[in-house]
């Protein structure tokens, strides 16, 4: 069923699918956001879960880290390079002498992190000509999904998320040697609670979350599949088609993300910046 659109009055909104995801328009981001409009797109945020702005100009390295700061404190990655004179960005960079593509495989960002990140704000302003989309995933619809066992069993389940299999090496073609780079490791509830919308959502994605702490290994290896699997259905995605300076900003905390590279050897370019969340709270079961 789609969910039902609320009154904006300062900025547009349009659906882009029943169960995730609204387009933006009305607002450009690099002349600057009034508190009205702020005040609403952080609205449409919570409802849709994933922004896209449409129609945008290119966003300075300044303007969107302030953009971002309306949200909270930004996010730096343990791993990645900044961009030079910005440590508040992560420069988004795939062309064909990379050695690996960024986000290649199911995740929410550097859930490893014992604050992981709230959001992340993207814009690209190389594509290739065809090719490079974002797929995401609603992990409110996936927790939904489950049977009310199912619900039961997980709610009081924790989970590690590790990084120490997935940075180091990543970055070496971009400069970073691994003597540089932190790999953190958290324990996080396999269902959290949004501590906005206070809605459960499965909080486990393949990319970091390596063991459910209170299984045995063999338990956790299966029911960790099965969750992957669960969360990765079609039922649950949709996939963005980029245009030239779109802007993305995702909620990490209610869904996961993946970046098709389909596109080599094109070339494909932004800057990212992430906003730091809270550490993440155990959902309570209600049958």
């Amino acid at each position: 069923m789609p969910k039902p659109l609320a009154r904006y009055s300062t900025i547009d909104v349009r659906l882009f699918a029943p169960n995730l995801g609204a387009e933006i328009a009305g607002v450009a981001i690099e002349d600057g956001v009034s508190p009205e409009q702020f005040s609403e797109i952080r609205s449409a945020f919570l409802d849709h879960q994933v922004l896209f702005f449409k129609d945008q100009k290119e966003i300075s390295p300044e303007r969107q880290i302030e953009f971002g700061r309306l949200f909270g404190e930004l996010h730096t990655h343990p791993a990645a390079p900044s961009m030079t004179g910005y440590p508040e960005i992560f420069e988004i960079h795939v062309h064909k002498d990379s050695a690996v593509a960024n986000g290649e495989f199911w995740h929410s960002d550097v859930s490893c992190d014992e604050r992981p990140p709230l959001g992340t704000m993207l814009q690209l302003h190389v594509l290739p000509a065809a090719g490079g989309d974002t797929m995401f995933s609603d992990m409110y619809g996936a927790y939904e999904s489950l049977s009310g066992a199912m619900q039961e069993f997980l709610a009081g389940l924790t989970a590690t998320h590790a990084s120490d299999h997935v940075y180091p090496g990543r970055y070496s073609d971009r400069g970073q040697h691994d003597s540089n780079i932190d790999c953190p490791s958290s324990v996080h509830p396999v269902i959290r609670t949004h501590p906005d919308t206070q809605r459960p959502a499965l909080y486990v994605n393949r990319t970091f979350t390596t063991r459910i702490n209170e299984l045995s290994e063999n338990e956790s290896g299966v029911v960790l599949q099965m969750l992957f699997d669960h969360a990765e259905k079609i039922d649950f995605q949709i996939r963005y088609r980029w245009g030239h300076n779109d802007m993305a900003f995702w909620d990490n905390r209610c869904c996961m993300h993946r970046a098709i590279w389909d596109y080599w050897p094109a070339e494909r370019k932004g800057r990212r910046v992430t906003i730091r969340g809270e550490r993440p709270a155990l959902a309570d079961f209600r049958p």
